[in-house]
């Protein structure tokens, strides 16, 4: 594979994106510029599927508030 002049610049500040609960490196990368929201991240490793927001290279974990009962 050969660079082409600009590429270089796309590699800087690249990481992967870890599992939360397995620490198992994913399939996905981030730049420094990337920003997600409500995004599923599916682990192979562990074969979870964890909600996550990222910006600035910082990856949060969105907890969902458990589902209320109806009550009539």
């Amino acid at each position: 594979m050969t660079l082409k002049l600009g590429d270089d610049v796309l590699r800087k500040n690249v990481e992967w994106i870890l599992c939360p609960l397995s620490g198992g490196k994913t399939r996905n990368r981030i730049r420094g510029d990337t920003v997600l929201i409500n995004y599923p991240l599916y682990c192979l490793k562990c074969g979870q599927e964890s909600l996550i927001k990222v910006k600035d290279l910082k990856i949060t974990i969105i907890t969902e508030p458990d589902a209320k009962t109806q009550s009539r």
